[in-house]
């Protein structure tokens, strides 16, 4: 490995200068970046626990259920109290540091107790009893409550920063919020989810998911529904990247057969009806965004070479309450290209590894990929998740958007 750079990064500024070049297309990342434990640990620091991290559906969230889950290296309670309020925690008791709950469990219960020296505190983190404990002298209950953890709810998703200090989660999303308020992901219903792990870095699905280069060699069945060189990424401002690709004259939506299962969702225009957007909000959460449902894939790292992948549909209430819905056309459809994605981003983890990797340029047409890779690379600097790029990748034509920039608007695309 290198000698350490910038701030505090396991590897030298100097490596990512092709990357950060403005006057090229940039390139793939460090070996490192990909494949040392020291890397994802810097990541998991500043990038993770300084951003606002997607944990979980809001709807999950029944008033006095309580979630633990993942964030980074650390674990979170989210907590819905009985009026609706939620409120996040961090998962670990104040008398002796026991996990509160299992990472990945959800209980409904009208308090939260540790498993250990049953230890209780109410849905709002007060403490309220400490049995069989003779408290030392000046003890006082309220000095003692669970530490809380910043929490917000956009569009139907819970969003956590365990720093406390990311800009406002508004400020964050930025445009984002307008190009998918016409979705109204906010209302929509999860119903199916399928889980993953695979043996790559957390970032590969994301450099994979930002282009559609390699759809002609990898998505037979994709490129039938959606032409590969379509669409157009968009000029952003908020933590996201991304962009559209269009369906071909008769496609309804991505599914098995191109028909839709559900019908299009309210709201959308007629273009909107004729594409689909892909879009990234940093550093975790993939939303595809389809004339009749929107798909999301949510990312955990698990280790330097292996990521948990959740990915789940979501559909109009009322398509999900229609007798008879299945949704088996979009999610056998996506269920197919996600195990194709896995392995080919499978295969550039093991290449990753071989001495004879050396960085490679990106093409034109991978322009959203530049853009995304150059983020890191100038947050890696930076030593935080930063929403400028230097030198923004030049306009092409080239898949999950290339035919040029657009800015968002509130009517989308």
């Amino acid at each position: 490995m290198s000698a350490r750079g910038g701030p505090g990064l396991p590897f030298a500024p100097a490596e990512l200068d092709a990357v950060l070049d403005p006057a090229g297309t940039g390139s793939m990342l460090p070996a490192a970046a990909y494949t040392d434990g020291d890397v994802l640990a810097w990541e998991l620091e500043h990038f993770f626990a300084r951003a606002w991290v997607c944990a979980a559906r809001s709807d999950e969230l029944r008033p006095g259920a309580r979630s633990a889950v993942r964030i980074g290296d650390d674990t979170v309670l989210l907590v819905r109290d009985h009026d609706g309020v939620l409120r996040g925690f961090f998962n670990v008791c104040r008398h002796r540091g026991s996990e509160l709950q299992p990472c990945g469990t959800t209980v409904r219960r009208g308090f939260i107790d540790c498993p250990y020296h049953a230890w209780r505190y109410a849905l709002d983190g007060r403490l309220t009893d400490t049995p069989r404990f003779a408290a030392p002298t000046g003890f006082r209950p309220d000095d003692h409550g669970l530490v809380p953890v910043r929490v917000e709810e956009w569009r139907g998703w819970v969003l956590v920063n365990l720093s406390g200090d990311a800009p406002p989660a508004a400020e964050y999303v930025g445009d984002l919020d307008a190009l998918l308020a016409p979705y109204a992901p906010e209302r929509l219903l999860v119903a199916a989810t399928h889980t993953y792990t695979s043996p790559c870095n957390w970032k590969l699905p994301i450099e994979n998911y930002h282009e559609c280069f390699h759809c002609r060699v990898i998505h037979p069945q994709l490129c039938v529904l959606s032409p590969p060189d379509s669409g157009h990424n968009y000029h952003r401002g908020g933590m996201w990247v991304g962009g559209t690709m269009e369906l071909v004259d008769g496609a309804e939506t991505m599914s098995v057969d191109g028909r839709s299962a559900a019908g299009p969702l309210p709201g959308l225009t007629e273009a909107q009806r004729r594409e689909v957007v892909y879009v990234h909000l940093l550093p975790n959460l993939l939303i595809s965004a389809h004339p009749d449902y929107v798909m999301t894939h949510r990312i955990e790292p698990l280790g330097p070479a292996e990521s948990f992948i959740e990915c789940r549909w979501l559909f109009a209430p009322e398509a999900v309450e229609r007798p008879g819905f299945d949704p088996a056309n979009a999610v056998d459809f996506w269920d197919l290209t996600n195990r194709q994605d896995w392995a080919a981003c499978e295969a550039v983890q093991r290449g990753l590894r071989s001495r004879g990797y050396r960085p490679g340029p990106l093409a034109l047409d991978e322009d959203a990929v530049t853009d995304w890779v150059r983020l890191v690379a100038a947050s890696y600097r930076a030593g935080r998740l930063v929403d400028e790029v230097p030198g923004r990748s030049p306009a092409s034509a080239g898949g999950a958007g290339g035919a040029g920039d657009v800015r968002v608007t509130d009517g989308g695309a």
